[in-house]
């Protein structure tokens, strides 16, 4: 099971206190709608991915602590901003991307989808830190990266194997 409660909580520990998202079907249920009417929160709603990297960017200059929450083809679609913002400036961009489509079971370079398998080995080549978080166990890992995103600063990315449970 992958709690959305303890993600959110794990965001809160960290935090963060701005979500800027493209609403996506993989953390719709267990993440966005619980963050949605979460006081500790302040949702920001995007029209493009690259706009969330954008706004993430430049909280990060004004001391704020941000998650961009976005599903893997919004991933794909933000690699230049990514690679310009995080990577490039070494600025704490955290993302949080849904892997729309990982079968059960799998691991990301095992699956049939294409646009699943291609994002962390994209990830690596960027030099960008991330983690597969695909159980409660995977949670804590979270917190401390978010941490080090910070601290360093540079991003990171935390690909979701499966749905969040509400």
């Amino acid at each position: 099971m992958l709690s959305g409660k303890c993600i959110i909580d794990a965001l809160k520990t960290s935090g963060i206190r701005y979500i800027l998202s493209v609403p996506d079907i993989v953390t719709s249920d267990g993440l966005l709608w619980p963050v949605s009417r979460d006081p500790d929160f302040r949702l920001v709603r995007v029209c493009k991915e690259d706009e969330a990297v954008s706004i993430a960017a430049g909280l990060s200059f004004g001391g704020v602590r941000s998650l961009v929450l976005i599903q893997n083809t919004g991933f794909m679609d933000s690699i230049n901003a990514i690679r310009v913002m995080a990577v490039e400036y070494n600025l704490p961009i955290c993302l949080m991307v849904g892997l729309q489509g990982l079968e059960p079971g799998r691991l990301p370079a095992e699956s049939g989808k294409y646009s699943v398998r291609i994002c962390p080995p994209l990830a690596d080549v960027m030099e960008l830190g991330n983690h597969l978080i695909r159980n409660d166990d995977d949670i804590p890992v979270i917190s401390g990266e978010i941490e080090r995103a910070y601290a360093a600063p540079g991003p990171v990315a935390f690909f979701l194997g499966r749905s969040p449970a509400a």
